[in-house]
């Protein structure tokens, strides 16, 4: 399917959005993501925008990396007009954002309830690595406002998590857990992927036993995507390890959706499932339903209405642009309608609530008999109501997505 992206252009260096999306700020959820690129061992399958200490030139970036986050923040704030903005969620991504210190990460929750103000119940998020907290360190990040912590287990298994390069002890990912719910988290994610060459059917079982045993609210699970340029893909290339197989991450798949229903959590979005509806990411919710947020730091992406925009990439160069009172948005595109129609079918496709009929084109309503037939939605939906993946769906959702944008 050809791309209906318009060409990336300047953004502002003053980072000012046009009247046309500041006219709909306030009208749509407003999230704000945080990107602490900052990691101690580079994992061999991650192509995120990430740095060691010794990819870094000294300690200069990372010492003065939170001052540039409280400066974009109040860049936002000024850009986003004189709208009172409650933010509803906050989401601290990486990288490591827990290789900050709490104190650190309290500052910039402090900066976000200064600006703009948090709303009453927002949902505060940090990801952290189970080898980067300690109990203390949950405890005093509850205490500066964090509700929400999403922690990367990604595998129980020693040695899948060799492959992946991840280096935590397995037999950590309980205490952490037992640690967020004693510091009074509300919310504990666990992040899974299946997959990993090398990854037996048993050991993919044995993962999920252990995550189930830990009792989390919600668990993402992930199909192992080898990308390019990462040290995951060379050891490919060289037959090092094998090359992943679809037919094996479908069947993992199946056997974590039926061992995830059965433990009392339920899909709402292919790869994520949740114990209710308050367990839900409601900041992922965000990004899937066309909801407003502003990405904070080096390579973050953002989106006001239909106003597109992304950072430089390297903390230096972030900083940098900080320092001079600019931007440090690289590029930016304006979407028009038909560009943000078909992303929300390609993005609500994929959800439990589904996608409302009415979004697609009359070409796209038009394949609803054939997909309902071949068991790939739930069933033909009347005019009015949604597309909802079956099963079988989920396991082919960008096949469905193509049928429904011919």
């Amino acid at each position: 399917m050809p791309s209906t992206l318009p060409e990336a252009g300047a953004a502002p260096v003053d980072g000012s959005l046009p009247e046309t999306a500041l006219a709909e700020v306030g009208q749509r959820p407003f999230g704000l993501y945080v990107h602490v690129p900052f990691c101690s061992v580079r994992c061999g399958y991650c192509d995120f925008n990430t740095y060691t200490a010794s990819e870094l030139v000294g300690t200069a970036a990372r010492a003065s990396y939170v001052d540039a986050v409280l400066a974009e923040i109040r860049l936002a704030r000024r850009a986003l007009g004189p709208h009172e903005l409650k933010v509803q969620t906050v989401f601290l991504g990486g990288g490591t954002p827990t290789l900050l210190q709490p104190e650190e990460l309290g500052r910039i929750l402090t900066s976000v309830d200064h600006e703009f103000g948090l709303a009453d119940g927002a949902e505060v998020t940090t990801e952290s690595n189970p080898d980067s907290v300690d109990a203390a360190a949950l405890a005093e990040l509850r205490e500066v406002g964090f509700n929400r912590v999403s922690f990367g287990m990604q595998s129980a298994v020693p040695h899948v998590l060799r492959v992946l390069d991840r280096t935590h002890d397995p037999l950590r990912v309980p205490l952490v857990v037992e640690w967020a719910r004693k510091a009074g988290f509300e919310q504990v994610s666990l992040d899974l992927i299946y997959g990993t060459p090398g990854e037996s059917a048993h050991d993919w079982q044995a993962s999920l036993d252990a995550a189930l045993a830990c009792q989390p609210d919600h668990v993402s699970a992930y199909a192992l995507i080898v990308e390019e340029g990462t040290a995951l893909a060379r050891q490919i290339r060289r037959r090092e390890v094998a090359m992943t197989d679809d037919d094996d991450q479908a069947d993992k798949y199946l056997v974590a959706d039926a061992m995830l229903e059965q433990a009392g959590l339920s899909w709402y979005e292919v790869s994520n499932w949740a114990r209710d509806q308050a367990a839900r990411c409601r900041h992922n919710e965000l990004y899937w339903t066309g909801g407003h947020w502003w990405g904070i730091g080096p390579g973050a992406h953002s989106h006001v209405g239909g106003v597109r925009w992304w950072n430089l990439k390297h903390p230096t160069a972030y900083i940098g642009r900080l320092a001079q009172q600019a931007s440090p948005a690289r590029a930016r595109e304006m979407l028009d309608e038909e560009t943000r129609r078909v992303e929300r079918v390609l993005l609500e496709t994929r959800l439990r609530d589904g996608l409302a009929v009415d979004v697609l084109d009359e070409a796209g309503r038009g394949r609803l008999p054939q997909l309902a037939e071949q068991g790939l939605i739930q069933q033909d939906p009347p005019a009015g109501g949604q597309v909802v993946l079956s099963t079988r769906g989920r396991l082919l959702a960008d096949a469905v997505v193509r049928d429904l944008l011919p």
